[in-house]
């Protein structure tokens, strides 16, 4: 078998080569090379050199959809690996109906999210209508509604992910923890969060990386209002190349600079939270 695998294996993994570096790893170096550019198309494309990435710097909007972009991400973050996972945990024990509301929680991760945020901003508007205000009266505003959009949104799929985890810790282990006596939020803390950290790091990982990429909710539900002022990351780099000619290149050392910081945060979470699994 060894031997035919050796002799095969180029056959299957050639196409899938191909496509990788056609579709991925092409436009990446492409996209780098264009950061350092002046260009409107990619065949008039002409080297400055380090120009745009001091543009990008001194770019106001920028900095501020930095920040915000980096404040969202946190909150929801956090909210959403909380309530995903006590919902995991109420969706674990034997309940009527468990896998119907499995199944409810999880359907809004099957909607996509320019829908997602035109359905909000109908029922957000119509709430905040009430005291005379809407999503894009403020920043505050336009962030809030982000926040409750993505955890509606996001809430589901990581509690599937914590149930499949919460089911893998062996009985044997919470049983024990019952016979010497810890409480059930004892039980929680010392078996079932250690013995769940993969399926933290993973969750940790994805609601990182999405709250940094948001965008299509972001359009549908505000489009950068008021005044760009809740305008993410991602929001922005596609203004700066589609919406400010002879910009394009500082939009593609944005794009560049998003790629950096992104990567490095993911790698930094999931270094810390890998290191407390073999901790564990």
């Amino acid at each position: 078998m060894n031997r035919s695998i050796r002799k095969y294996f180029p056959i299957f993994l050639l196409p899938t080569l191909a496509a990788f570096t056609i579709g991925f790893l092409v436009p990446f170096i492409l996209g780098v090379y264009l950061s350092f550019c002046q260009f409107t198309t990619i065949t008039d494309a002409m080297w400055t050199g380090f120009s745009n990435y001091p543009k990008l710097f001194g770019d106001a909007v920028f900095r501020h959809s930095l920040w915000y972009t980096a404040l969202f991400t946190i909150v929801t973050m956090v909210l959403i690996n909380v309530l995903a996972f006590l919902v995991a945990l109420a969706l674990t024990r034997k309940i009527r109906g468990r896998n119907l509301f499995r199944t409810v929680f999880f359907m809004p991760n099957l909607i996509g999210g320019i829908i997602l945020g035109y359905i909000w901003q109908l029922l957000l508007n119509g709430i905040l209508a009430l005291v005379g205000r809407t999503l894009t009266y403020s920043g505050t505003y336009g962030f809030w509604g982000l926040v409750v959009l993505l955890c509606w949104q996001q809430i589901g799929y990581m509690m599937i992910i914590y149930i499949a985890g919460i089911q893998s810790i062996p009985g044997e282990l919470t049983e024990a923890a019952k016979i010497d006596g810890a409480t059930y939020w004892q039980r929680i803390r010392y078996v079932v969060i250690p013995m769940v950290m993969p399926a933290i790091t993973v969750c940790t990982f994805l609601t990182l990386t999405n709250g940094f990429k948001l965008f299509d909710q972001n359009l549908a539900l505000t489009n950068g209002a008021p005044s760009r002022m809740s305008e993410m990351l991602a929001l922005n780099i596609y203004n700066t190349f589609y919406g400010r000619p002879g910009y394009e290149g500082v939009g593609q050392a944005k794009a560049v600079v998003f790629f950096i910081l992104v990567a490095a945060i993911a790698l930094i979470q999931n270094r810390i939270t890998s290191s407390k699994e073999v901790a564990q």
